[in-house]
Parts: structure tokens; C-alpha cells; sequence
């Protein structure tokens, strides 16, 4: 046939224009190409040449500024003209075929439309982000002429009384309506903006985010398209390929996503309600979150029921398609007739949709618009959580930084409760938001469900139907239950983790007294409550999955076999199949629903928990700290709309004036006399209503030194805390001088530092001053300290950091306190975990000379009396209640008595000070462990390569491919690893059962096929499908025959619901065999590794093997893997059916396949970095909250509460730019392997329609395609999952390879006489040790003997070696020449368990672990309670402990923080003398204690240890002037051995130097 644009039939005369120009249909047409090529031959030009020079005079990103007004509604526009488009091209070219020849002005100008629609946007888009609006002229008259051409033709169409029941009318109506509004919305722009026709043109400025480069997430600001299918991620998921993602990429929020700006929204509407509703009422927080974020719910609804409603056109256009395949399509020529108008055929709507070309185009459509909007809905709720879950933590922030003091330390709220609000309960509520659009959308889509499945097969629908909602309770059953058991599992995990945090902190003394079996078997016992709650777990979530699975093949079950028992009718394959469809889209909704009313109820329980912790209580509103929390909201406030730098002036200045107060201070002399701070009648409490500080009068003088002293426990520190206003007050007063309270420094006595830098510790947020920094750091003799540290000053120290000793910190603690330029400085005993030394520099250089040089007011809490002749003022407390107040002058007239007492505890201080001989002090010995721990570090880091750091030095020496193929790898490694941990014969079992399973699906649904297209008269199996259309006769047999195919279709459901039970089951217990192995060996592994492994490696490091991998590999792994495996099967098998139903399928798929890979690849890569992203910035933040709610007091003290704010709201803003890159990644994802599993429906559907296949199988593979666009994305994201879940076993496998310590020995504990050491001589023979077999010795060639019974002190120089000498005795370093004989037995012969059980050790850090007071004296239980009594009261503590609830039952928490230090150093005697052993060694174990109590330790170690030996490691020398034999060591040799008074009467003797040296 000829090609011509009017076409050339018989008999029509196409070109006359007889009855007028106009009433020429195909000059009608002809004229509707004029706008069109108007269009394209102006704006092409425009297009390709380019726009000059001209563009933005801003600097920003400058593609994406859309300031056009009605952007978003022009692209809608634009979109649904393009749809009208294409469906006029469809209509065209089906009402062509009804032509005798072919009449191209059908569908030519409609083509041709559809191409200037597509360039009037890509023009649209240019002229925007040019900046260029002159050029919007060319598409106004487009849109007029345009408008003008098919108004002229809807005209003619109602003349010639065409109406609604033509299809090309409706869309030629639909075209003017479409023309018109962008017209509008051009005349609009032209309007408002005073473009193109106006002299001046307003001036717009990009919005604050685009002008700030540093903003990289630029969703909100790019356009539609971009927006809809995540294009400009593009350049990020790309080039993470070549190099890893960082923090620097992702950049900063846009201000609208930041969390100061939902924080005011959120905050807002909160206080709203306390000002509206009753005001005594706590405010809802469900209320505040709608009025805050309630908008974006509404919108992600709406796209949500959008993307829903589309998602039923799947199986309509299938059972459509498969309905047409077989029927003709050809059309009664006498209906053709009388539907010729203008010469041309007209035909109806419902004739198009017959068409199975149209319709699978449709599909494809349908697929994608759905999925679009699918996408489009997810996005927004996961921004809206993300917002609402930066606004929860500010506000949480907020009042944890207002919490009092007595909440924290009465333990009402404990950090970990701070820590799961923080961690879990915001994570709830913000997993909640996305998931909140579904509890209102999935009920429609159930109904709209069920509705079609009625249409399609009638009653017997409702009876599948009913199948779903009877199993639906069931599943949410599980769903609870599921989350109970978690919970319990969490339960039981945070018990363990406590337990192991504990054993790992004391390792080091479970070790020396080989208690760390009797430990890890505390562990494992909880370990196994968690493994049975596991298994527990394991059962829910396999049967959670079966029921998944089987749901709905027993649905599809009862159908069909109800259809073929009750229906007349045959099951056409185009209803079956369509049924089948709905039914798989049916059973997501179901599924998730329990989910989802699970997360509803959790949410509940977050919600009341927040409001609780909101509601709690405060510290009493004293007036500094509202104008305080005023100024920070300000600070916020002024953030909102200037940006950074006014916050900056505004803190600058606040400083400022803390700067100038000392100045002005001395010029007025008349206040030297005055108080800076008074209490009267003050009756504190903790919070109880007993008082802990009882009438209390004392004033503290400006501008002196004022001591506060008593006996440990009586009140001291309650006192400082008290005058800052952090205790309750039941009575009286407490009075600032006026501007005092601004200014105050404090240095707590439990040191409290931040996980930053020294330097950032000492300055504390005040500027840097070089001079003044330096006078600290030489004050408090940080110097040394710091030349240690790897990076001098800007090392990082803290949790995450280097780990410090307790001198070392306090230490830092007193340096930020004298560091600040405050009027006053409160130092709560600052000399606690000083030596002699360190403690006279500081009093001498800090105290008395930095701090009173600068008239400062200093108020000094200490237990060292022979500073009391520097105070001004003394104030001496006892039991919670003043004794005494005055100068020391005072004292010594009015009280005789305790003058006296503390003249004698003086004289004692000042003996030692003058026998003081020794610099090697405790502060050596810190110096020492810090080298050690680097020496270690490095000998480490060159020995082995921690995971951690493989890729690093990979991306340094390799080049760039290498890299990139390593990022791009699959741990199958790991795999492995992880699936024979979880045994073979289960492995096995899995694949075999999922394969099974796989296939019996496929089996079930070909039955379908077959039986739905069977033909009476021809019952062979062999061919089913022949003449499957003939349905004519409709007798008894022929009915027989149908139902013959039930008894099979029922033997396939029934297999394969049982399969699915099978593999669900298989995965989940693999999961929980592998998870058991894991742990244990790594447990078994790490408790018996050399204590050197402790040195070297963080603590945090292991915890970390134990709590997040331990769960990621308990509860993640199992679930992702069933996943996957779950998705790729289904995957592979849908690819195969449409494979075996066309083959023709198989050529498109290649490049299907490619782009698939390459999607991956990219996928993985980028998806991986941003969730490290997202993880380390996690850490930061989370460990932000509970370092400030440790250091509360602190900060409250400096007033720096605006400063911490301020950098929470940047930790917080740098997790959620991370977070939501991920989830923006994730959606990239999934609209891109979603658009792949639509052009796989096409491409199947094009396939069967082309190839004419049997209508059967037709919709046997576009059902199965159908189902592949579900699952792509899942095989990706799980695929990257496991990826990233595998680290963690490769993390806990990198520890399984740690070297044990040989815990065996060469002797029989059997030939170990049973009281054995009887006597405790020691002879020590040509000994050498090491620390690992990479160091040097640490001990050369030691040669000595100490007789039973003697006490010997060993001392010498720093890093001599004396402590290696005390680990040597209990055979924790390497002895590798020498020996050490105790009784008779060569130490290193005996099983170390023997060994160390046997000896006694009294640390130099106190140790207590959590449980009872018996748990710590004697966990073997081996002792009567008599002899732990006898203990306790040699020990002095006896009174104590049996005025506590329970005695030697009494509770004993984490860490002996409910004892004060000297009371723990306490207990550590008592335990040693439980253990009656004829050997003790004392390392330095009186540091912490006071004069009196050390006073009765020593008459005790003589008393009650006479008859023993007693090894005293000596930093104090005083200690060991007394000792029967004095070791004096020297850089690791033994250089003398004598009684203590020969060694001194020896005048060159090294003792006698260092007596003399250091007096």
C-alpha cells in the first residue's frame, strides 16, 4: 500500500476541499502539525548551538536552580501530555489498520506531538537553569498556537456530532484542556516574574542551599524527572566506584532537613499544647509530631494510594491480553461503516483496549508510573522519619543537658536507659513514619483486592479470600510473639554483654587469680538463656516466613478447586491467571500489615516512654539557668534564618565577657572582702527526702583558697555539687556573689574528658592561648604525658580514643579547670590519683601560684592535711554536716582535739615526706603502662594487619582497577566460613529443600496452565494446549474431565506448602547453629589470650566482636541469607518460564542482563560506603549522649550547655546527611531495577503477542514476569546486605586466630601437693622475661632469694621492671630463660590454673565486679561466712557492709561504683586475705585511701599476715623502710639485696641515693 498523508481509498476523495477548507478532516490534521514544527524549527537551534556566555551571576549548583513559578505542576503537565500523546498515536495506528490504505495524518501530527512536548520540556528545563527567561517568548506562542489548532479540530469533531463514545474525541478534548493549562501556567510565570514583555524583570536569589556548595543533597532542589528517578545520584553512586565515598562528598543538609530547624518545628507545636490545652496536662507527643510532619504523611499517602491503585492494572492488562490472544480481532464491516466520519474509521474505547499491543504497552506504562510512585512515597515518609528523628534526639539533647543530678546517680535514669531513648526508642518512632503510610493504604488494597477477584471468578473468591484472613491472626501472632522474643533475646544479650564488658575490664585480675573460667562460665550460662531464646526466635521468624509462603498457594488452592466444584462456567486461563496475580499482590499487604501494627504498638511504648523521660524531673529552676537556656534557644534561633555566623559572634561574645571579669575585679579592692558564695540553713538531699547535707552555714571568701576536709564519704563533694546548685534543696539558701555564678571552673573527682584531642580536653571551647596553655600544661606536669602520646596534644584520648590512667586524666581534669578564665575554680580532690610528687608541684605551681596570682576564689576538696597551713579558710565536715570553719589559726584556739588529730595525721604525711625518697612514683608508673600500651601498639600493628585496615594499604599500593574489582568482590570467603560454622549436613539440607521447593512453585502454576487450557474432546496430556478455545460442549463428562486435574493441582499445593516449612525452618536453624559456634569459640578464645593481647588491643574493639557483630551474626545473617536465596531462586526461576514460553525472550534478556550487572555493581559499591557512613557517624553521636550525661555536672558548672548543643546538632546532622544518602541510594536502586522488570514485562509480553503461543502459557510467563519486577531490588539489596553482615564475620574470625595462653603445663595438678605454697620461700634463679616474643626483655638475668614468712619491698627507677617482676610470679609474661621456685616447684611447670590459684595479689587498681559483696570476695564459693566476716573486719569494712541491705549478699553494681574508691581498694584486701595463701604481693595498693585508712592497712598486712610473705612493690618508698629485704632494681637488672637500714648505711648504695636524691 501506498504511504500517503490523507491515504488513498477507493472511491473518497481525500484532497477535495469542496464543502470548505476546514471541513477537510485531513487538512484539520494536517494544520494540527503546524505548532509542532513551529516548535521544533526554533528550538533546536537553540538547543545545539548552545546559550552563549550568558548564565547565573551566582555561584551555585547551577543546574539545579528551578525558580520558575508552577515548576512542578508544568512537569506534571508535560507528563500527562506526553501519556495523551501516546495513546492518540495507539488510537491512530489501530484505527489505520481498519483503512484499505494507509492514512498517515492519523497518527503523524499526534507522533510528531509527542516529540515537541518532549523538546518543549528539555528546552524548558535549559531555560531555567540558565537563567535565561527572554527565551520562554518561543514556547508561549507554542502553546497559544497549539491550543488555537486543536480547538479548531474538537470544533469540528462536534459539528460532525462526534461525542463522548468516540475515543479520538475524548483525547482531541483532553489535548485543548492540557494546551490550555500550560498556557496558564506560562502566562503565569510571564505574570508574577515580569518576563519577556515587561522592561524590568524582578531579580530572584537561589535559596541559601544552592548558594552553599557545601551542600551535596540536592533532592529537593533538582526537578521532577531527577526527582522521580533519583538522576542526579548519577555522579555519586558512579564515582564511588573509583574511589570510596567520604563524609567530605555527602556534604551538609539542606536547612530545611536540619535538625535546629525540625527541632523549632517539632518543639513548637509541643509547647503549643502546654500554652493551649490544660496546662497541667503533659503535651502529646503523637500531637506534636502531626502538627509538625503531618503534611509529608499526607503526601506520601496519596502517592502511596496512587502507586496501589496502579498496581491492579498488572493482572487486568494480562487477563486482557491473554483473553485477545486467541479471539479475532476482526470487526463486522457493516459496524465499520457507520463509524466512517470525514472518510476516516472512529472507533471506541473499548475496541482499543481489545487490542493486545495497546495493552501491553499499557502495562509497561502502568509498571512504571506504579513504581515511580511507589518509590516516590517510600522517599518521602523516610525523609519525614529522618527529620522527625533529628528533632526527637535535639529535644532529648535538651532535657538531658536540664536532668538532675539525682536522677542520674539515684539511678531513676541510668545512662543505658539515656542510651536506648537515644538509640532504640527514636529509632522506633522514626521506623514507624515509614511504615505509618501503609496501616491506612494496605487495608484499601486488600479490598480493592478482593472486589477484582470477585469480578474475575466470583464466589469462589470470597472463599480464597477467606482463607487469607483466617491465616492473617495468625500471622500477626507470630509477628508479637516475634518481637517478645527479640526483646528477651536483647534482654539476655545487654546481661551478657555487661558481663563480658566486666570480664574484659578485669581481665587482668581474673587472670592473676584464675577466676576467669569460674567468669566465662557466668557468661556462657547467660549466653545460653539468649541461645534458647534464639532458638526460640529462629522457630517465629521461620514460621513468620512459611506462613508467607504458604498463604498463598493455599488460597490459590481453595479457589480453584471451589471454582471447578461449584462454578458452571470453565476456568478461562485469562481469569486464572489474572487471579493468580492478584492473589501474589494480595499477600504483600497481608504480610506486612502485622509488621507493620507491630511497629504501631512499639511506637506506642516509645511514644510513653519519651513522655516519661520528658516529664521527669529537672534541676530547680534557679534564674542563672533560665536566661541560660534562653540565650541557647536564641543561638538557635538566630541559626534558623543567618546561617553560622552570627552563632559564632554571639558565643564569641558571651565568652568574652568571662574574659574581662578578673580585670575588673581588681579594681575594685573593696570586694576582696566580700563572699563569693554563701549557704545558710542549707539541708540537701540526692533526692530522697534524707537530708545528705545537713545544716549547713558556711561562706566561701573571694579571691582566697579555701579547703574543705573529712574523713572519706562524710560529704565533701556533696558540699561543692550542692553550691552548684546540682543537689535538691529541702531548706535554705545558697548565695552568689552577682556575677560569680557565670564564671565558675570545676574539676570533678571522678575525671570526666571528652572523646577529642588533649588540647580541645584542656581549652574546653575557650580560645587558644599559647602562654596560658603552656603554664597549665607545666602546672599540672602534663608535659611528659603528652611527649608519650603518639601525637602529642592532638591525640585523640577518650572512650574511642587512647586510653589514659587515672592520675593522667585527673590530671587533664585540673588543667581544663585552671585552663578556663573563671573568677572562681571548685577542684574536687584533685590529688586523689596523684602521687607525693605530682600532688606538691601541683599545689605549689597551680594552686597557690597560677590560681592565686590571678586572685581567683578556689575552693579545694582534699584528704592531704599538710596542705591545710596554705588555706585561707578551712571548712571541716563530718557526717554530712559542718564540724568546723574558720582559718587553721581558729582551729588550733577553739578545737583542741582536732587540731591535734590533724596534727598527727601531718607529721605522718610529713615523715614520708622527708623519707620520700623515690620519684618513682605512680605517675612513672602511668607513664610506663602508656609507653608500654604504644610499644605494643606498633609491634602489633606490625605483626598483623587488623581487618580494619586491609583495604586502606590495598587502595595505597595498588592502582586504581585493582581497587575497584576488590570493592566490586563478593566475600565468598566469608560465606563459606560463616556456612560451615552452621554445619554441612544443614547446609546441604537447605539447598536441596529450596531447589525442591522452586520447583514444585513452577510445577504448580504450569498445572494451572495445562489444566485451564485443556479441551474436553482431546485429554492427552502430552498436549494440552491444542484448541484450547473450543469450549462448546458443556455435558457431564466434559465436567469429569476438567475436575480430572484437581487431585494433582491439590498433591503439588500440599508438596510445596510442606517444602516451604521444610526451608524456612532449615535456613533460620542453620543461622542458630553457626551463631553458637561463633560465639563460643570466640568467647573461649579471648578469655584465655596472653594478657598481652589486652594491652594491645582497644577495648572497644573487642566489646565490639561481642555485641554488634555477635548480633548482626545471631539475629541478621540468617534472615538476609533466606532472603536471598529466597529472591534470586524466584528470579531465576520466572526468567526460565518466560525462556521455555518464548524463546524469543532469551535475545532481549542479554542486554537486560548487562544493565542488571552493571546496576549491581555500581549498587554495591556506593550502598557499602554510605552505610559505613551511616555506622560511624552513629557511634559519635550515640557515645555524644552518654559522654555528657556522664559529664553532666561538669558542663553545667562551666555553663557550656549552648556549646555541647550546638555540636550535637552537627553530630546529628552529619548521621541523618548519611542516612539519607543511603536511603536515596536505596531508592536509586529500586527505581532503576524496577524500570528493568517492566521492560522485562514488555518485552515477554511483545514476545507472546508476536509469536502467538498458546493463551495458557502466555499468562503463565507474564504472570511469572510480573512477579520478577517485585524482586529484582531485593537480590541487589540483599546481595549488598550480606556483603556489609559478612564484615562481621570476618571481624570475629580475625580474633578466632589469637594465640592461647598454655594453660597446661608440664606438671599434673595431681602431683601439686594440695597446700602447696606451705611455707612461701621464693628463690628466683638467672630469671629473663618478656613482654611478647617481638620485644625486648624487660628483666635481665634476675637472681634472688626471700626467705618463708619475709616481708621485701622492691623499688627502683621507672620502667626497671619492678611490676613485670610481680606478673612473672604468676607467670603472665614470657619467661623465657630462668626460673622462679616457690616451695620446691618451678612456677612455669605448674598448670597456670594451680599456679595462680595458690598466690595472692593486691592491685593497684581497685577491681569490683558487679553482683554481691560474697560474688567478690570468694567467687568458687569455696568459704565458710565466718572467714569472709574475718575478712571484712581485718580489712575494716565489716560494720559497713552489715549496716547494707542483705550483708554479704548486699548488691555490688557495675564497676563498685556504689563504694567510694578507698572503700573498693578496701575490699581488694579483704579478698586477698579470703584466699589464704602464704604468698601476697601488694602492688602499690594504698594509692587511693587516706592517711587514717592507710594507717590500719599497714598494722593489718603486719598483723594479720605475719607468718606470710609479703612482696611490696613500692612507688611511695615509705612503705618499704620497714622491710626485712629491700630488691632495688634497675633498668631490668637486680642490682641490690639487703635489709632496708644496711642498704642506707651503705652511702653509695643506689637505695641511699635515691633516698637522698629525692628527699
Amino acid at each position: 500500500m501506498a504511504l500517503s498523508f490523507c491515504g488513498n481509498d477507493r472511491g473518497s476523495n481525500a484532497y477535495s476541499v469542496d464543502k470548505g477548507v476546514l471541513d477537510n478532516g485531513c487538512f484539520v490534521d494536517a494544520l494540527n502539525l503546524v505548532p509542532h514544527v513551529f516548535l521544533l524549527f526554533i528550538t533546536f537551534p537553540i538547543l545545539f548551538i548552545g546559550w552563549g556566555s550568558q548564565s547565573s551571576k551566582v555561584q551555585i549548583h547551577h543546574n539545579t536552580w528551578l525558580h520558575f513559578p508552577g515548576h512542578s505542576l508544568r512537569w506534571i503537565l508535560t507528563f500527562t501530555l506526553l501519556f495523551v500523546h501516546v495513546c492518540e498515536i495507539a488510537e491512530g495506528i489501530v484505527s489505520n489498520t481498519q483503512m484499505e490504505s494507509n492514512h498517515l495524518h492519523l497518527f503523524m501530527p499526534a507522533l510528531m506531538g509527542f516529540i515537541a512536548a518532549t523538546t518543549s520540556v528539555v528546552y524548558y528545563h535549559n531555560i531555567e537553569t540558565a537563567n535565561f527567561p527572554k527565551l520562554l517568548l518561543a514556547l508561549f506562542i507554542y502553546w497559544i498556537l497549539a491550543f488555537i489548532t486543536k480547538m479548531i479540530k474538537l470544533w469540528k469533531f462536534a459539528d460532525a456530532s462526534l461525542g463522548v463514545q468516540h475515543l479520538r474525541f475524548c483525547i482531541t478534548a483532553l489535548l485543548v484542556v492540557l494546551y490550555g493549562l500550560l498556557m496558564a501556567v506560562e502566562i503565569n510565570v510571564i505574570r508574577v516574574r515580569k518576563y519577556v514583555f515587561f522592561a524590568n524583570p524582578q531579580k530572584v536569589k537561589p535559596a541559601e542551599d544552592l548558594q552553599d556548595l557545601g551542600v551535596r543533597f540536592l533532592q529537593p532542589f533538582v526537578n521532577l524527572l531527577s526527582k522521580s528517578t533519583y538522576w542526579w545520584m548519577n555522579p555519586l553512586i558512579i564515582g564511588a566506584h573509583k574511589r570510596p565515598i567520604e563524609l567530605k562528598k555527602i556534604g551538609k543538609l539542606p536547612i530545611a532537613m536540619r535538625a535546629l530547624t525540625n527541632y523549632m518545628r517539632l518543639k513548637d507545636s509541643y509547647e503549643e499544647q502546654r500554652k493551649t490545652e490544660d496546662p497541667d496536662k503533659s503535651p502529646s507527643i503523637w500531637k506534636s509530631m502531626y502538627r509538625a510532619f503531618g503534611g509529608s504523611i499526607l503526601l506520601s499517602s496519596t502517592l502511596r494510594y496512587m502507586a496501589d491503585l496502579l498496581g491492579f492494572a498488572g493482572p487486568l492488562c494480562i487477563s486482557g491480553i491473554v483473553e485477545h490472544l486467541d479471539s479475532s480481532t476482526e470487526i463486522d464491516r457493516t459496524n465499520k461503516t457507520a463509524n466512517m466520519t470525514f472518510g476516516v474509521y472512529f472507533m471506541s474505547s473499548t475496541e482499543l483496549l481489545q487490542n493486545t499491543s495497546v495493552l501491553a504497552v499499557l502495562l509497561f506504562l502502568a509498571l512504571v508510573l506504579q513504581r515511580t510512585f511507589l518509590q516516590a512515597s517510600y522517599y518521602v515518609t523516610i525523609e519525614t522519619g529522618i527529620n522527625l528523628r533529628g528533632a526527637l534526639l535535639a529535644m532529648i539533647y535538651n532535657k538531658i543537658l536540664r536532668l538532675s543530678t539525682s536522677n542520674m546517680s539515684m539511678g531513676e535514669m541510668t545512662l543505658s536507659q539515656i542510651n536506648n531513648l537515644v538509640a532504640i526508642e527514636t529509632n522506633q518512632l522514626m521506623w514507624f513514619l515509614f511504615l505509618c503510610p501503609n496501616l491506612w493504604a494496605m487495608p484499601v488494597q486488600i479490598i480493592m483486592g478482593v472486589i477484582l477477584l470477585y469480578y474475575l471468578l466470583g464466589d469462589s473468591a470470597l472463599i480464597g479470600a477467606g482463607v487469607i484472613l483466617l491465616l492473617a491472626p495468625v500471622q500477626y501472632l507470630i509477628a508479637t510473639k516475634l518481637a517478645d522474643t527479640q526483646k528477651s533475646t536483647l534482654d539476655y544479650s545487654t546481661d551478657r554483654l555487661k558481663k563480658t564488658t566486666e570480664i574484659l575490664k578485669g581481665i587482668k585480675l581474673l587472670k592473676l587469680y584464675a577466676w576467669e573460667n569460674i567468669f566465662c562460665d557466668r557468661v556462657e550460662e547467660t549466653r545460653g538463656k539468649e541461645l534458647t531464646s534464639l532458638k526460640t526466635f529462629a522457630l517465629y521468624t521461620s514460621m513468620s516466613i512459611f506462613m508467607n509462603a504458604a498463604i498463598p498457594i493455599a488460597a490459590v488452592l481453595a479457589t480453584f478447586v471451589t471454582h471447578a466444584y461449584i462454578e458452571e462456567v470453565r476456568l478461562s486461563p485469562a481469569k486464572a491467571f489474572a487471579s493468580l496475580a492478584l492473589f501474589h499482590i494480595l499477600v504483600t499487604p497481608l504480610f506486612l500489615l502485622s509488621t507493620v501494627v507491630r511497629f504501631a504498638v512499639k511506637a506506642l511504648v516509645s511514644v510513653q516512654k519519651l513522655s516519661e523521660f520528658l516529664q521527669s524531673d529537672e534541676l530547680g529552676d534557679d534564674s542563672w539557668r533560665n536566661t541560660e537556656m534562653s540565650m541557647s534557644l536564641e543561638v538557635g534561633k538566630k541559626y534558623k534564618h543567618h546561617g553560622d555566623t552570627k552563632t559564632i559572634n554571639r558565643k564569641g561574645r558571651y565568652r568574652m565577657d568571662n574574659y574581662e571579669q578578673p580585670m575588673r575585679r581588681q579594681l575594685r579592692p573593696t570586694e576582696t572582702e566580700d563572699v563569693a558564695v554563701q549557704v545558710n540553713d542549707g539541708f540537701f538531699t540526692w533526692g530522697s527526702n534524707l537530708s545528705t547535707l545537713s545544716d549547713i552555714n558556711i561562706r566561701i571568701p573571694t579571691g582566697q583558697l579555701t579547703m574543705i576536709v573529712g574523713q572519706v564519704g562524710c560529704g565533701k563533694s556533696s558540699l561543692l555539687l550542692a553550691m552548684l546548685g546540682e543537689m535538691q534543696t529541702i531548706s535554705g539558701k545558697v548565695y552568689w556573689s552577682n556575677k560569680n555564678r557565670y564564671s565558675v571552673a570545676y574539676a570533678a573527682q571522678k575525671s570526666w574528658l571528652l572523646n577529642a584531642t588533649v588540647e580541645e580536653n584542656i581549652t574546653f571551647g575557650s580560645p587558644f592561648n599559647k602562654q596560658r596553655y603552656k603554664a597549665v600544661i607545666d602546672a599540672c606536669s602534663l608535659q611528659p604525658d603528652i611527649d608519650l602520646l603518639p601525637f602529642g596534644d592532638q591525640t585523640e584520648i577518650g572512650e574511642r580514643g587512647i586510653n589514659l590512667s587515672g592520675g593522667q586524666r585527673q590530671r587533664i581534669c585540673v588543667a581544663r579547670a585552671l585552663y578556663q578564665n573563671t573568677n572562681i575554680v571548685f577542684l574536687d580532690d584533685p590529688f586523689s590519683a596523684l602521687d607525693i610528687h605530682l600532688s606538691d608541684h601541683l599545689m605549689q605551681e597551680g594552686i597557690l601560684k597560677f590560681l592565686q596570682d590571678d586572685k581567683r576564689t578556689v575552693v579545694l576538696v582534699t584528704h592531704k592535711l599538710q596542705y591545710l597551713i596554705h588555706a585561707d579558710w578551712i571548712i571541716a565536715m563530718k557526717d554530712g554536716s559542718v564540724l568546723r570553719e574558720g582559718t587553721l589559726k581558729d582551729i588550733q584556739t577553739h578545737d583542741v582535739e582536732l587540731y591535734e588529730h590533724w596534727k598527727t595525721l601531718m607529721n605522718r604525711q610529713d615523715q614520708e615526706l622527708e623519707k620520700e625518697t623515690e620519684m618513682e612514683s605512680q605517675t612513672t608508673l602511668e607513664r610506663k603502662t602508656l609507653r608500654r600500651a604504644f610499644y605494643s601498639r606498633e609491634a602489633k600493628s606490625q605483626t598483623d594487619d587488623e581487618d580494619e585496615e586491609e583495604e586502606v594499604e590495598e587502595d595505597d599500593d595498588d592502582n586504581m582497577s585493582t581497587t575497584t574489582s576488590r570493592r566490586s568482590k563478593i566475600p565468598w570467603k566469608m560465606c563459606c566460613r560463616y556456612l560451615s560454622s552452621g554445619g554441612f549436613l544443614m547446609v546441604f539440607l537447605m539447598v536441596l529443600s529450596k531447589l525442591a521447593k522452586h520447583s514444585v512453585m513452577v510445577a504448580i502454576d504450569y498445572w494451572l496452565a495445562a489444566w485451564t487450557s485443556s479441551n474436553p474432546h482431546n485429554q492427552s496430556l502430552a498436549d494440552p494446549f491444542i484448541n484450547a478455545t473450543n469450549y462448546t460442549k458443556n455435558d457431564d463428562t466434559q465436567i469429569a474431565e476438567h475436575r480430572s486435574y484437581v487431585p494433582v493441582f491439590i498433591i503439588l499445593c500440599g508438596a510445596a506448602i510442606a517444602l516451604c516449612l521444610i526451608t524456612s525452618l532449615t535456613v533460620e536453624f542453620l543461622g542458630v547453629a553457626a551463631a553458637t559456634n561463633l560465639h563460643h569459640n570466640l568467647l573461649n578464645k579471648i578469655i584465655h589470650a596472653p594478657i598481652r593481647f589486652f594491652d594491645v588491643t582497644p577495648l572497644g574493639q573487642i566489646l565490639n566482636r561481642f555485641s554488634a557483630d555477635t548480633n548482626i551474626i545471631d539475629q541478621h545473617i540468617p534472615q538476609t541469607l533466606e532472603s536471598l536465596t529466597r529472591s534470586t531462586l524466584l528470579c531465576l526461576s520466572a526468567i526460565g518460564v518466560i525462556a521455555f514460553v518464548t524463546p524469543a525472550f532469551l535475545i532481549a534478556l542479554v542486554p537486560l542482563m548487562v544493565a542488571f550487572y552493571f546496576i549491581q555493581k555500581y549498587f554495591r559499591v556506593a550502598s557499602k560506603d554510605l552505610q559505613d557512613l551511616d555506622d560511624s557517624t552513629q557511634l559519635p553521636l550515640l557515645c555524644y549522649f552518654s559522654e555528657t550525661a556522664e559529664g553532666l555536672t561538669t558542663i553545667r558548672a562551666f555553663r557550656h550547655e549552648a556549646r555541647f548543643k550546638q555540636r550535637m546538632l552537627e553530630l546529628t546532622d552529619t548521621n541523618n546527611t548519611a542516612y539519607l544518602f543511603l536511603s536515596a541510594a536505596n531508592r536509586w536502586l529500586e527505581v532503576r531495577t524496577d524500570y528493568l522488570g517492566a521492560v522485562i514485562v514488555l518485552t515477554a509480553a511483545v514476545a507472546a503477542i508476536w509469536t502467538s503461543s498458546q493463551s495458557g502459557l502466555v499468562g503463565l510467563g507474564l504472570t511469572y514476569a510480573l512477579t520478577v519486577t517485585n524482586y529484582l531490588n531485593w537480590v541487589v539489596r540483599n546481595l549488598s546486605d550480606l556483603e556489609v553482615q559478612m564484615a562481621a564475620v570476618k571481624k570475629v574470625n580475625s580474633f578466632l586466630s589469637t594465640e592461647s595462653e598454655n594453660y597446661e603445663g608440664s606438671m599434673d595438678v595431681s602431683q601439686v601437693p594440695k597446700d602447696w605454697p606451705q611455707h612461701g620461700e621464693i628463690k628466683i634463679q638467672d630469671l629473663c622475661v618478656r613482654y611478647d616474643t617481638m620485644l625486648k626483655p624487660v628483666l635481665k638475668h634476675i637472681n634472688a632469694y626471700i626467705n618463708p614468712g619475709q616481708k621485701v619491698g622492691i623499688c627502683g627507677r621507672t620502667g626497671s621492671g619492678k611490676s613485670s617482676l610481680s606478673l612473672a610470679f604468676f607467670n603472665m609474661v614470657d619467661v623465657f630463660e630462668g626460673k622462679i621456685v616457690i616451695d620446691g616447684i618451678d612456677i612455669c611447670k605448674l598448670p597456670l590454673q594451680t599456679l595462680r590459684s595458690r598466690l595472692s595479689i593486691i592491685l593497684q587498681d581497685p577491681v569490683l565486679f558487679s553482683g554481691s559483696i560474697r560474688l567478690n570476695l570468694d567467687p568458687e564459693c569455696t568459704c565458710t561466712d565466718d572467714r569472709l566476716w574475718e575478712a571484712l573486719e581485718i580489712a575494716q569494712l565489716k560494720n559497713m557492709v552489715k549496716a547494707l541491705p542483705g550483708g554479704l549478699d548486699a548488691v555490688v553494681t557495675e564497676g563498685g561504683e556504689n563504694f567510694s574508691v578507698g572503700q573498693r581498694q578496701l575490699f581488694c584486701l579483704a579478698r586477698a586475705f579470703v584466699r589464704k595463701s602464704s604468698i601476697l604481693i601488694m602492688d602499690e595498693a594504698t594509692a587511693s585511701i587516706d592517711m587514717a585508712t592507710e594507717n590500719i592497712l599497714q598494722k593489718v598486712v603486719m598483723t594479720a599476715f605475719a607468718d606470710r610473705t609479703v612482696v611490696t612493690i613500692a612507688h611511695l618508698v615509705s612503705s618499704i623502710l620497714e622491710a626485712e629485704q629491700v630488691l632495688v632494681f634497675e633498668s631490668g637488672t637486680l642490682v641490690e639485696s639487703d635489709s632496708a637500714p644496711n642498704l642506707l648505711a651503705q652511702e653509695d648504695s643506689l637505695f641511699s641515693i635515691l633516698v637522698r636524691t629525692h628527699k
